[in-house]
């Protein structure tokens, strides 16, 4: 992808990636660096790119993880998919996508939150909790930005759950996701708490203003 531009969103990292980021970006001008000044979380990370990018005046904006678990090589997939959504959610759990090296606690993991988040939300889409996804400049133009304060995995099903609720297509193509072989996850209960906690919460409320409409009629 000769013209697609890439931005490394640093949260004050301790080991250095501020440093080689930067000096990445000196030597390729479609590279870009924004520094935080300390850690906010996953979600405050993604929404200072995005309104980095937004203020840049890109037209389609990907965020994807930055640890070799996303192929730049699958891309173009999601990116020809926005010929017909204004959403696309690069999904392990549809037919083609996969994932490689991942322990069964995870995937077990992983395929009960997006089924419990399909239930709860009526959310029609099976991966709701992954990360390499294509947004057109208008959905996070749409979406307020400033109101969303989850963290973790749950900050995708929460950008998700908003998309739909605004009306937006939301589609999803096959990926393979490859667990990363330097480093570790940061998941732990506390986000998997925040996500059970929050996704119920809305799933609660929008059950409450259904029948609300249907008492209304």
């Amino acid at each position: 992808m000769p013209k697609a531009h890439s931005l490394i969103v640093d949260d004050g990292s301790p080991d250095g990636t501020g440093e080689l980021a930067d000096k990445l970006a000196a030597e390729d001008d479609r590279i870009h660096v924004v520094h935080r000044t300390h850690k906010a979380g996953l979600g405050a990370a993604y929404v200072a790119g995005f309104r980095w990018a937004l203020d840049a005046g890109y037209d389609v904006i990907v965020e994807m993880d930055a640890d070799g678990s996303h192929a730049p090589e699958q891309l173009p997939r999601l990116l020809a998919a926005l010929d017909h959504a204004d959403v696309v959610l690069g999904s392990r759990w549809v037919p083609g996508g996969q994932v490689v090296n991942w322990p069964r606690s995870r995937e077990i993991l992983s395929r009960g939150g997006n089924l419990y988040a399909r239930l709860a939300l009526g959310l029609d889409l099976h991966d709701a909790t992954g990360g390499y996804r294509a947004y057109r400049r208008e959905v996070l133009k749409t979406l307020d930005l400033s109101v969303i304060a989850s963290q973790g995995y749950c900050f995708q099903v929460d950008l998700a759950w908003r998309a739909v609720q605004a009306g937006f297509r939301v589609s999803e193509v096959p990926i393979t996701f490859a667990e990363r072989e330097h480093g570790e996850s940061k998941m732990s209960g506390d986000i998997v708490r925040e996500a059970f906690i929050r996704v119920t919460q809305w799933g609660t409320l929008h059950r409450v203003a259904q029948l609300r409409g249907l008492f209304r009629r």
